[in-house]
């Protein structure tokens, strides 16, 4: 088994100059033809390998290695801010929001009141499908369609209220 580290990675097994056009790619600061003037090359040999799926894995792994060479300053920053008794609370607020969606203890659109609801709804659902099983394994299709019309005059009731 080979050790990942002596692996090459996606930006490794590019060529030097489709590297060279990664790196631009990711700084957002240059036109293809830019890119292309740049390395030797023609534009629409930019736009040409921006749709090759190499080199897609190839800018995909240079970013995460970008990203991965942040984190420990972004790390430190943000405690730095949180301990910074010169830092807003909102701004502390929103870091400590941040943190805890990237940890994937806190989501974008839960609160306890919906987690709750969402909970009774699976269990409700559950016991829909467990009744609808029970008449099924009792009284065969037909029952299933006496079933359906049931639950179809329940809901217009419930709706009418």
């Amino acid at each position: 088994m080979k050790n990942k580290m002596s692996e090459k990675g996606a930006f490794q097994k590019l060529n030097k100059k489709r590297q060279k056009a990664v790196e631009m790619v990711f700084e957002h600061r240059f036109t293809n033809a830019e890119i292309g003037t740049e390395i030797g090359v023609d534009e629409k040999t930019i736009r040409r390998w921006k749709k090759d799926p190499d080199f897609i894995r190839g800018l995909h792994d240079y970013s995460l290695n970008k990203l991965n060479s942040a984190l420990p300053l972004a790390v430190q920053q943000s405690y730095e801010l949180l301990e910074n008794p010169k830092t807003s609370a909102m701004v502390k607020f929103q870091l400590i929001q941040m943190l805890f969606k990237y940890a994937n203890l806190l989501s974008d659109n839960s609160t306890p009141e919906l987690d709750k609801a969402r909970i009774r709804k699976a269990n409700a659902d559950a016991r829909v499908a467990e009744a609808r099983a029970n008449v099924v394994e009792r009284l065969g299709s037909e029952g299933d369609d006496k079933l359906d019309e049931l639950m179809n005059k329940l809901i217009s009731e419930s709706d009418k209220k």
